[in-house]
């Protein structure tokens, strides 16, 4: 069921509670990448446009509900007012007088920034009585923190019930867009690149896209349990012994449902995780790689994988073909990012290093939708039910 909007409310004049995603990089209290931060910028303007007062919330890190200077939102709040080109008052507290006198001191209009979410236990705890003090520093609440809304914490569900109204920002409507039209109502021929190290991270959602794409692209070191399923040589590659028999039965269920489940052909092996180490590229069913390890696909795989995202309706791209931080071994990732960038279809891509992928090819330009939400856009092509969207009214 689509869910109300801000476009829905009538915020003139109203102090919003908008709940985003500024869980950014911090390397010595400098932010490294501030992708969140502009990610949200169009649902702040937005609201700032149609007369309303912001006061904005978010967590950074892991504090485990203690006051940490290192995860402190303090430096972010500098950065925001840069973006948004006005003042951006700055609240030492997320509840209480802290941030009750901040928002009265940045007036009419104005943005405050309280400090991290999660230095209170409570909030992860979906404390009632937390949740009921963020509701009483404004009228209206909105979600635009998509990558936090398969967390039911105070600040994503538990704040609700205690609002006058509340949406979905706009950065968490374009999701629910693209990811749900994926589930829905895709275009095809619909192809599915899943990558990553292990096949228990994606299991739910290769269950929950079988019924659904017409194409099945595995990389990374998931690929290594689907050999070892096959009697393949798989040496020293991650594989997961006790998910030998479910990618069996993955493969099955494929072709239940007539599906092209399509495992990498040829691979590039090393002797060790590093730039330096002896590495050549091999064909999977014809070599035993002995004690080595598969870091990656082949120049084979790479362009079998590109000729079928070509022919491609609608795309959906998450985890890396291989082990992507270190460089000889990240060509296949990048040789897939590429290919997903020059499709001609819809394409959506998900996961850290698939979209670090994206940005270091420098075609984030030409992906349709770049998913904020890694452990959320999975468990919501996984077809789970996001506490954080759920509790949103519908439209």
């Amino acid at each position: 069921m689509p869910k109300r909007s801000i476009y829905d409310l009538n915020v003139k004049d109203k102090r919003l509670f908008v709940r985003v995603d500024f869980n950014v990089p911090l390397n010595a209290g400098q932010i490294s990448d501030d992708t969140r931060i502009r990610s949200a910028l169009p649902t702040l303007q937005y609201a700032l446009d149609q007369g309303a007062s912001l006061v904005i919330a978010s967590h950074l890190g892991r504090p485990q509900g203690e006051r940490r200077r290192e995860f402190s939102l303090k430096p972010i709040a500098i950065r925001l007012s840069e973006l948004l080109g006005q003042p951006v008052a700055f609240a030492t507290d997320c509840v209480g007088p802290d941030a009750l006198q901040a928002i009265e001191h940045s007036g009419k209009n104005g943005v405050t920034l309280l400090e991290n979410l999660r230095f209170h236990k409570e909030e992860e705890g979906n404390d009632p009585v937390f949740s009921a003090s963020l509701a009483s520093l404004a009228d209206c609440y909105v979600n635009d923190a998509f990558g936090s809304a398969h967390r039911a914490h105070a600040s994503t569900t538990g704040i609700v019930p205690h609002v006058t109204d509340a949406a979905a920002g706009l950065l968490l409507a374009r999701e629910l867009k693209y990811l749900g039209a994926l589930l829905d109502n895709p275009t095809r021929p619909f192809t599915a690149i899943l990558g990553g190290s292990k096949v228990s991270g994606k299991l739910e959602v290769i269950k929950n896209l079988l019924p659904r794409v017409d194409t099945l692209l595995v990389g990374g070191a998931m690929s290594y349990t689907f050999f070892k399923a096959r009697g393949l040589s798989t040496g020293r590659s991650l594989v997961e012994p006790d998910l030998v028999n479910a990618t069996r039965e993955i493969e099955k269920e494929a072709k239940i449902h007539r599906v092209n489940l399509i495992l990498p052909c040829d691979h590039l092996v090393t002797t060790a995780l590093q730039a330096d180490a002896a590495h050549e590229n091999l064909d999977v069913e014809a070599t035993d790689i002995g004690d080595r390890l598969g870091v990656d696909i082949g120049p084979k795989t790479q362009q079998a994988y590109a000729n079928i995202i070509k022919e491609s309706a609608t795309v959906v791209w998450n985890g890396p073909m291989g082990i992507f931080e270190i460089s000889p071994f990240s060509s296949g990732t990048l040789a897939v990012a590429m290919a997903v960038a020059a499709s001609n279809g819809t394409t959506v891509v998900g996961g850290g290093d698939s979209v670090a992928a994206v940005g270091q090819t420098g075609i984030a330009h030409q992906i349709t939708h770049i998913s904020t939400g890694g452990g959320a856009s999975l468990e919501f092509l996984g077809g789970r039910t996001l506490p954080g969207v759920e509790a949103l009214p519908n439209s």
